[in-house]
């Protein structure tokens, strides 16, 4: 009986431990979103981002943060060019399984960021196509260079500051990173700027490996 009971207690103190370590498990601060505008590259501008990315969010159950997509802007309208990096807050940033992806915004750009196929999960906490898969979704839209800051003036590789997409003309292209970090280039990991778009419509972007799927951070 002694013996049945310290079995008992053992099973009931592990249970504590691991309801514990459950509790403590950070909350959701990154994901790539299950979705894109549908739109092409035509995101309503970065406030039309970053309302995907609240939308989404909330329906996951994470609406109390806020969120900020990881997306660059060039100088237009009188107003500066916007830098992805200074968008998303200071970290550290979670994925929707608790796995770290960067303490701070240094770390991210750099060989210590721990986006891959593995841990750049989206809203829900599965997983995003890869190459490799079908279809390939690995191109994230981004419009920004390795180092996460903004392309110089006249180089437009955001489809007019993400308002070009199905519905005109525009011959733009954006930059987008991969996810799975898979790259022709040996020895580059671009999460976050691997190479332009064919195009700014949902097809252009389809056609390159992409579905027009976003970076989303918590600022706070």
């Amino acid at each position: 009986m002694k013996k049945f009971l310290l079995v008992m207690l053992s099973a009931a103190l592990c249970g504590m431990r691991v309801d514990a370590a459950e509790a403590q498990a950070p909350s959701m601060s990154f994901f790539v979103t299950s979705q894109g505008s549908g739109n092409g590259a035509n995101l309503g501008g970065l406030e039309g981002a970053d309302a995907l990315c609240r939308k989404l969010a909330a329906a996951a159950g994470a609406g109390n943060r806020t969120w900020r997509v990881y997306l660059g802007a060039n100088a237009a309208d009188g107003k500066p060019a916007v830098n992805a990096r200074d968008r998303i807050g200071a970290g550290p940033w979670h994925n929707a399984k608790g796995v770290k992806i960067a303490d701070n915004v240094a770390d991210l750009h750099s060989d210590k960021s721990n986006v891959n196929k593995e841990t750049a999960l989206d809203e829900k906490g599965n997983p995003i196509n890869s190459r490799g898969d079908t279809p390939n979704k690995h191109d994230i839209l981004t419009g920004s260079q390795l180092d996460g800051t903004a392309y110089p003036a006249g180089e437009d590789l955001t489809c007019r500051n993400w308002t070009a997409g199905n519905s005109t003309n525009f011959p733009g292209k954006a930059q987008v990173g991969h996810h799975d970090r898979l790259s022709l280039s040996p020895g580059v990991s671009p999460w976050n700027s691997a190479h332009s778009s064919r195009g700014c419509g949902q097809e252009d972007l389809v056609s390159s490996g992409g579905d027009g799927l976003l970076y989303c951070f918590a600022a706070k």
